[in-house]
């Protein structure tokens, strides 16, 4: 279809990631970001983007590999999916599923699996539409995450979440506790410097753990391992606008109604 280009090690020190383009304040988190690309390059992730300033982008790689706490054998787990402003609605969100869906069949893969919310979540992709194009929902959780597959073959294994999320809580039961890594250009910044800012004026403990490995990812309490934040040992959001003072008490306050 349009011009898609793939992002390797040769080519993305020149090449653009789509997110934070022009955020200057998370230049050192967009950085980390092209760095684990380049780490995963060699697990066999795939960054397939439009040849434009743009975001309009896929991600995914074999799920044995995947950041996300879940089992999928033979699968490919598809992370951030993302078709943003003029670029909607005109074919390039199928054009890049279509993509990953042809990489899994060359590849002798059992499908596609990727994790939702239940309800829209930030920095995941849409359900709905996921579910039109011919997912269909595996398993769902009480924090409000939902396992999707596209099967090639229903006699296969159906994927499954790992037992570190089930319960919808984390170790830590006191204050704020944020999971986050550097699958995401904006985490770091958020999680280390506006974070910081709004629990102290709240008087609230703060514990971030930066999950460095693919096992620990695999491990955490959240599926959601871009950022996820929970508040007495209660999973909350994926929303990274809760870092900010001015978003945090309204989007805490939402969620407990």
């Amino acid at each position: 279809m349009e011009n898609f280009i793939e992002l390797n090690t040769e080519n993305i020190a020149s090449e653009h990631i789509c997110c934070a383009i022009s955020d200057k304040k998370c230049a050192d988190s967009y950085q980390a970001k092209k760095d684990w690309l380049k780490k995963e390059f060699k697990n066999g992730y795939v960054f397939r983007r439009l040849d434009e300033r743009a975001k309009v982008f896929i991600e995914y790689g074999p799920a044995e590999n995947a950041w996300v706490p879940i089992t999928a054998t033979n699968y490919l787990n598809v992370n951030c999916f993302w078709v943003a402003g003029k670029y909607k609605k005109n074919g390039y969100g199928k054009a890049l599923l279509n993509s990953a869906i042809e990489d899994a069949k060359e590849q002798g893969k059992n499908g596609l699996v990727t994790v939702v919310g239940t309800k829209k979540f930030h920095f995941m992709s849409d359900t709905r539409w996921l579910l039109k194009q011919g997912f269909e929902e595996i398993e769902r959780i009480s924090s409000g995450f939902s396992l999707l597959a596209m099967k090639f073959d229903d006699s296969v294994e159906n994927p499954k979440f790992n037992e570190s999320v089930k319960s919808g809580e984390c170790p830590d039961k006191n204050g704020i506790v944020v999971y986050y890594s550097n699958r995401c250009p904006f985490a770091e910044f958020h999680a280390n410097e506006s974070l910081v800012e709004t629990a102290e004026k709240r008087n609230l403990p703060l514990k971030v753990i930066k999950l460095e490995t693919m096992e620990g990812a695999q491990n955490a309490p959240s599926p959601a391992t871009i950022f996820s934040l929970f508040l007495d040992g209660k999973f909350m959001t994926t929303d990274l606008s809760v870092c900010m003072d001015s978003r945090f008490d309204k989007v805490i306050e939402k969620l407990k109604k």
